[in-house]
């Protein structure tokens, strides 16, 4: 399994360009390579790409569009004629063609899904960082059998009040009463049995450090007629209706709340693996200054602030209003943290962050951007190392270049199976400036 392609782009998809009565049209397609997007590559009789979901490199398969643009195709695999040895059964009874768009690759062996992460995140560094780096997939303990890892689920709701999760590239929804890729604890309320009238979404969330789960539900201006799970804490509309109204969760010693619609990682290990690498990364010393940007409800935050002692300080940059409370209530004691509700920009950064020895760097999915990353890399004296956590190759990869750009160096990178089932990854990269040489001697992490 070697080779991939990047993902089509979504200017395409708006703009269909071909002849409506070809979605449907059947035709047998020798399969390529892994693309990003959860499908693979193929050509059609007449040349053009088609991206084939529900398959895997090397198959032949009997494929049927699902979507026509003005460059490529977009196909189902709907019949495997000559398969490959990493297929599997799916062990979800909603995967497959036409069904629930939440898992890419249920269909694909769990040591060939991480196979083909680590080719994805590999072909995205020579696209567009240009370097070669061969990357390996770590497993994350708490997912067994690639099931049963989410924390946090967010349902959609049709019209009839049922519960399910949104068909691939659609806004139908597929009803489901229990997702196998979602925690024991979220099955066993049993939210997809009941009706939710009224709801257009609803986010569940069960900590795997115990307390009760949170049910956050959004009506718009609908009134809610539904009868919530007992055991759990209910916010409607950001109110809420029945305690507890967040969630908490342990990582190395500390224990961190979580308010619904405030981001943190939904694999069970996902949290204390990620600050481990992020620590062993910087190996931030006492008395140093560090910056924690996109900084969330505070899980690198307090690490970092721990490792630098009270001697050190902590900025702590963050947008969303929620989730600087969030860190603010999590970080309570730790003195030398400062919590900024800002958005991370240039001025953000050369205004408020002063000259960090060490920085964590964890944006969403679209990255930090070329005008934050050069903004970082002018910093006088610069950082002598930045975490870079990232859930896209493609942003990462892009911001990556910016870095090495400025003379910076690539020094560790990690990826880490955070969403079995799919096609996403985690990573954490180390990029070291170029006088990193000259600073303090790594200590290494105890913890």
């Amino acid at each position: 399994m070697t080779g991939a392609v990047a993902s089509p782009a979504n200017d395409d998809d708006n703009d269909p360009g071909g002849v409506d009565d070809e979605v449907g049209t059947v035709m047998e397609l020798e399969v390529g390579r892994i693309a990003s997007g959860g499908g693979c590559v193929a050509r059609a009789p007449d040349g053009r790409v088609v991206f084939v979901r529900h398959s895997l490199p090397g198959e032949r398969v009997v494929a049927s569009v699902t979507a026509v643009t003005r460059s490529f195709l977009r196909a189902d695999a709907v019949q495997i004629l000559e398969p490959s040895s990493d297929r599997v059964d799916p062990p979800c009874v909603h995967a497959g063609p036409g069904r629930c768009g939440g898992c890419d690759w249920q269909h694909v062996s769990l040591r060939a899904q991480r196979a083909l992460k680590g080719t994805l995140v590999e072909e995205q560094l020579r696209r567009l960082a240009h370097i070669d780096r061969a990357v390996e997939v770590e497993e994350v303990a708490g997912a067994p059998g690639g099931l049963g890892w989410r924390t946090r689920v967010r349902f959609a709701v049709d019209p009839t009040g049922r519960v399910g999760l949104y068909r691939h590239r659609s806004h139908a929804v597929e009803p489901i009463e229990r997702c196998p890729i979602a925690s024991e604890a979220i099955g066993k309320l049993g939210v997809g049995s009941a009706l939710w009238r009224g709801a257009h979404h609803l986010e569940v969330t069960a900590s795997p450090d115990g307390g009760a789960p949170v049910v956050s539900v959004e009506t718009g201006r609908n009134r809610l007629v539904a009868r919530p799970p007992s055991g759990a804490g209910l916010v409607v509309n950001g109110r809420t209706r029945k305690r507890p109204s967040r969630v908490h969760f342990d990582v190395l010693g500390h224990r961190f709340e979580v308010s619904p619609g405030v981001f943190w990682q939904i694999h069970p290990g996902a949290a204390t693996a990620l600050s481990r690498c992020v620590l062993e990364g910087l190996a931030p010393q006492k008395g140093e200054r560090a910056a924690d940007l996109y900084s969330g409800a505070g899980l690198f935050t307090v690490p970092l602030a721990r490792a630098v002692g009270a001697s050190g300080s902590v900025v702590a940059v963050e947008r969303s209003g929620r989730a600087a409370t969030d860190a603010a209530r999590n970080t309570e004691g730790l003195t030398q943290v400062e919590i900024v509700r800002a958005a991370v920009s240039p001025s953000t950064v050369e205004g408020r962050l002063g000259s960090p020895d060490v920085v964590v760097l964890d944006p969403a999915r679209e990255g930090a951007g070329r005008a934050v990353m050069e903004s970082l890399m002018a910093l006088a004296p610069p950082p002598r190392r930045v975490a870079y956590v990232s859930c896209d190759p493609a942003s990462f990869a892009r911001d990556l270049k910016v870095a090495l750009d400025a003379g910076w160096t690539l020094g560790s990178l990690r990826a880490f199976d955070l969403f079995p089932m799919t096609e996403h990854v985690e990573l954490v990269g180390v990029l070291e400036s170029p006088g990193a040489e000259g600073r303090p001697a790594d200590q290494g992490f105890r913890g």
